[in-house]
């Protein structure tokens, strides 16, 4: 980490607070998959901390929140945020020990290894989300991945899941296309989901815009779900 000079001061008073944020927190580094985006394309950070905002936006005073598929966890803060706990898991240890190696004590956070193909997170949340995973499952593999997902949510929680539309896998760079084994349409990606929900609201986004455009022209897709059918979520 650089060393800051303490002798410094800003020429307006006030952003002298940037200097006391730096003695307290240090100089905050970026996650492994952020990292990339900054560095080779910026704007794509922009849009994945986007869609964790409207996460963050939608779960406000949620008290037990799981995201599964945290990656580097670097979006996570912005839930966290509004949230009263959060424990965030991903498949791939070379991602979590990224996330622990950054933790921040003024921002505490349940983060550990979990494949979700295998078993539910244990413990009961009022609240579970995904960004950019499902896309990664395979299809005769997602009904085992969502069940599990929702059997860690109690009666009365709420799942939200983000992923790109199929039509956008056209203007796709091959690093994601090769992940991408699970596109799906928005009247498809609406009817996947209310196989376990009683009321599914799928929002199109194009960039950082969400809207409730015509689902052939979006970019990305969030769906909102809550009432959960019992009979499909175990």
């Amino acid at each position: 980490m650089a060393e800051i000079n303490k002798s410094k001061k800003t020429k307006e008073h006030q952003y002298n607070i940037l200097f006391d944020v730096v003695k307290k927190h240090g100089i905050s580094k970026l996650g492994l998959m952020v990292n990339e985006s900054w560095n080779q394309d910026p704007k794509h950070a922009l849009f994945m901390l986007a869609r964790y905002k409207f996460v963050a936006k939608m779960l406000e005073g949620r008290q037990s929140v799981l995201e599964v598929g945290c990656a580097d966890a670097f979006g996570t803060r912005l839930v966290q945020q509004t949230v009263g706990k959060i424990t965030a898991v991903d498949f791939d240890p070379v991602f979590i020990d990224d996330v622990q190696a950054r933790l921040n004590p003024a921002w505490p956070m349940e983060c550990f290894v979990h494949d979700l193909l295998a078993n539910p997170v244990s413990g009961v949340f009022d609240a579970v989300y995904c960004i950019d995973v499902l896309e990664h499952i395979h299809p005769n593999k997602e009904k085992q991945f969502i069940a599990n997902m929702i059997s860690s949510l109690n009666e009365n929680g709420v799942m939200i899941i983000g992923m790109p539309s199929l039509g956008s896998q056209a203007y796709a760079s091959p690093q994601s296309k090769a992940g991408h084994v699970n596109c799906k349409s928005g009247e498809d990606f609406k009817s996947f989901l209310k196989l376990y929900f009683h009321n599914v609201f799928v929002f199109s986004m194009n960039d950082e815009t969400i809207h409730t455009g015509f689902y052939p022209m979006a970019h990305y897709f969030i769906g909102i779900c809550c009432g959960k059918k019992l009979a499909n979520s175990k």
